[in-house]
């Protein structure tokens, strides 16, 4: 019994180990951009020794790949959330505002790393996967609102845009705005010539 403890607190150790890393992964990309990530420098902003990163990822790209997924895939699951308490009322498009106003402000390093992670998705096939749950989850929540694909597409489309142009000002869209644009973009009457 004692070795089953002793392997499932390792077990543990290495799995937050494994998370630090992947949070420090974020931060360097954010920071630095992709370029700027190397095991050595991920180590050290998380804190570990220098051999840390190299030990839990077998290359950069798996490194890369582990930050992609975390970040799309949390985001994606607060996504999911509100897509499922949506229901296609006006609550759900203030959620969804709420939750755009908070990824970009005030501070928004972390959407800057998942823009820079993301080209990184366009770049290699192999990262893709992370992305595709991710739109997957938009799509999801804008066919809570409207059922026509081209739709749903456009506002996959425009939802990461919006995202994109807000970290281009240095004054991003309040939730108020948000939530006026997320009812145009999926007015159940919107024109769709």
């Amino acid at each position: 019994m004692a070795h089953d403890v002793t392997t499932d607190g390792r077990r543990l150790k290495g799995e937050r180990r494994r998370q630090e890393l992947i949070d420090a992964t974020v931060r360097v990309v954010a920071r630095q951009g992709v370029s700027g990530v190397s095991h050595r420098t991920v180590a050290r902003e998380a804190g570990l020794p220098a051999t840390a990163a190299a030990y839990y990822f077998q290359g950069i790209d798996d490194l890369l790949t582990a930050a992609l997924s975390t970040c799309m895939d949390e985001d994606a699951d607060r996504l999911r959330v509100i897509a499922a308490n949506a229901d296609g009322t006006e609550a759900g498009l203030r959620a969804l505002a709420e939750l755009m106003g908070e990824i970009v402000t005030p501070h928004p390093s972390r959407l800057l790393a998942e823009y820079e992670l993301y080209l990184l998705a366009a770049r290699s096939p192999a990262l893709r996967e992370p992305t595709r749950r991710w739109r997957d989850a938009l799509a999801a929540f804008a066919r809570c609102y409207v059922d026509d694909p081209v739709r749903v597409q456009v506002f996959v489309g425009a939802f990461d845009g919006l995202l994109l142009q807000a970290l281009l000002t240095d004054e991003p869209p309040t939730v108020d705005e948000f939530e006026a644009m997320l009812r145009d973009l999926l007015a159940p009457n919107a024109d769709t010539r």
